[in-house]
């Protein structure tokens, strides 16, 4: 398989693995809606974000869309394009060293995506796929950098999508597309889950009923295909009795017996004159969706003009000169994911992924849920967050209380990255408060924020699971059972109770247990040891 060399590379093939495990907080006064919609927006460094979210998560997102830096070389733009921003910069020192000071822009940008996708690989199901916006400057290196990460047989289409409909007259073409590369995990799974895509009107319209037939709207099928096939080269009689055969190069599409059928069923066509080309009745009602073509124009998946008008109409300023469409985002959604799947966006921008994710959902009554990552903290609290509260709760249209417009539901939890969890030796960090271990280990058991700041060993209870934590930073290790950080019988007798009613299961962290496994069974209990059972290790 041809792979692709760049300076740094071999600084970057693992660097996934080392990037540490971070806290995940969230915070209450920047979060919006129903917070159990399942919903998060995560501010911070996509990398490290990636890294903090994959215990919870690996395996688990069904659609994966980003729209990373397509590196142009702006430096005006307000990620800085060239991908040299000071933040870039030294991210390229300290994990490339030296080399980094030799890079192009395109070393620079392949050092910066090639940890993040292999990230992105592990959040995807079997079923799930990603889909990738990218322009001309880089779309060559990322098919092989795919290819490389993904495998060559996940490729599954480079979708052409008319961004632009105006033309620059001072440019030497005018550029009026973007792509949007598609690559799967498991490509023999994802063909059989993928989705076709709604009937439009227009496509509707190519249905029609002249001779009135009870059946209702139809359109006319050629019965012949490419290729040339003895056994499918069989005459057909139209009605006023000319012989037919397939056209030069080509046969039926079918048996000579399943023709009759179709003859036998009233089906058959032979055009206005009923001596044309043997055709047959596809009628309107069994019409399933249409096949997602290679080519989405801007009639069918909009443009950016559209989606800075998208942003105007919610009353934000507009930091971005190229955001993405709803309808974009809405139509690969249609195609990728099923009512209940979880969306994933590493690179958020403006938030049209998670307000795409919203407008669906609403739509279909579906209860999908996003993740978004945003690095840039003022954007993602401003824009980003802001946008999704608006969508949300509603918002009046351009700013004018003439214009109200109804909220989408729903709800998103506002999270930050904390402290490392771990140290270079894989045991907690020092640094790290029983509370702080507390929300992990919450997070981690249960895929839910906990409920409250822990202040005792009984964290909270979620879906049948009480979740239980003995830990003392101070007295960890050599004195952990003086601390009571090891389950002991005492310790286990002298527990707080689950709330009134509780019939669950209680899972009990500590740094070791010297209790039974017939008498944890016996107690409704099991235990798991920390750091080796806590994910995120």
């Amino acid at each position: 398989m041809p792979t692709l060399d760049w300076i740094g590379k071999q600084a970057v093939v693992n660097h996934h693995r080392e990037v540490p495990y971070r806290l995940i907080h969230c915070d209450a006064d920047l979060s919006a809606g129903n917070p159990e919609a399942g919903n998060l927006l995560v501010q911070g460094d996509n990398l490290q974000a990636l890294r903090a979210l994959l215990p919870y998560y690996a395996g688990k997102v069904k659609c994966i869309y980003i729209d990373p830096p397509y590196n142009t070389g702006n430096e005006g733009w307000i990620y800085n394009d060239a991908v040299n921003s000071p933040e870039m910069r030294a991210w390229l020192g300290q994990v490339v060293g030296k080399e980094a000071e030799d890079l192009s822009r395109h070393d620079k940008w392949l050092c910066m995506m090639y940890p993040r996708l292999r990230l992105l690989r592990e959040f995807l199901r079997e079923d799930g796929a990603i889909f990738i916006s990218i322009g001309d400057d880089e779309f060559h290196h990322l098919t092989i950098l795919m290819n490389e990460i993904f495998g060559t047989n996940s490729f599954q289409a480079n979708i052409v999508w008319q961004s632009r409909y105006s033309v620059s007259n001072d440019a030497t073409f005018s550029v009026s597309h973007n792509f949007l590369s598609v690559f799967s995990r498991n490509p023999s799974i994802w063909k059989l889950t993928r989705n076709r895509l709604q009937r439009t009107k227009k496509q509707d319209k190519q249905y029609s009923n002249p001779d009135n037939d009870p059946r209702g709207l139809w359109r006319a099928i050629p019965w012949d295909a490419p290729n040339i096939r003895e056994n499918l080269s069989y005459p057909i009689t139209t009605p006023k009795g000319t012989i037919r055969f397939p056209p030069k190069g080509r046969h039926w599409s079918r048996t000579e017996s399943q023709w009759r059928e179709i003859v036998a069923s009233g089906m058959a066509y032979f055009g206005k004159n009923n001596d044309g080309a043997p055709a047959f009745k596809r009628y309107l009602s069994e019409a399933e969706g249409v096949v997602p073509s290679t080519w989405w124009s801007h009639e069918d998946a909009g443009h950016t003009d559209e989606a800075s008008k998208e942003l105007t109409a919610i009353g934000l300023d507009l930091p971005f000169d190229t955001p993405k469409p709803i309808r974009l985002i809405s139509r690969l959604l249609q195609i990728a994911t099923a009512p209940n799947d979880i969306v994933l966006d590493s690179f958020a921008g403006s938030g049209t992924t998670g307000h795409a994710v919203l407008d669906l959902n609403k739509q279909d009554g579906g209860a999908r849920r996003f993740i978004l990552v945003e690095m840039d903290d003022t954007i993602a609290q401003t824009v980003t967050a802001e946008r999704l509260r608006r969508v949300i709760t509603g918002y009046d249209k351009g700013g004018d209380p003439a214009k109200p417009v109804a909220g989408l539901g729903g709800g998103f939890r506002f999270c930050r990255l904390g402290a490392p969890l771990f140290d270079e030796y894989g045991d907690i960090a020092e640094a790290v408060t029983f509370p702080d271990l507390a929300a992990h280990i919450f997070f981690s058991e249960t895929g839910a924020p906990i409920p409250q700041r822990a202040q005792s060993e009984l964290l909270g209870v979620h879906q049948g699971r009480a979740v239980y934590l003995l830990f003392d930073a101070a007295h960890a290790g050599a004195a952990r059972e003086a601390a009571g950080n090891v389950l002991t019988p005492d310790r286990l007798a002298g527990l707080p109770s689950p709330p009134e009613g509780f019939e669950g299961l209680r899972v009990i962290y500590a740094e070791g247990c010297t209790v039974s496994p017939d008498r944890l069974r016996a107690a409704g209990a099991t235990f798991k040891q920390i750091p080796y059972q806590v994910e995120g290790v």
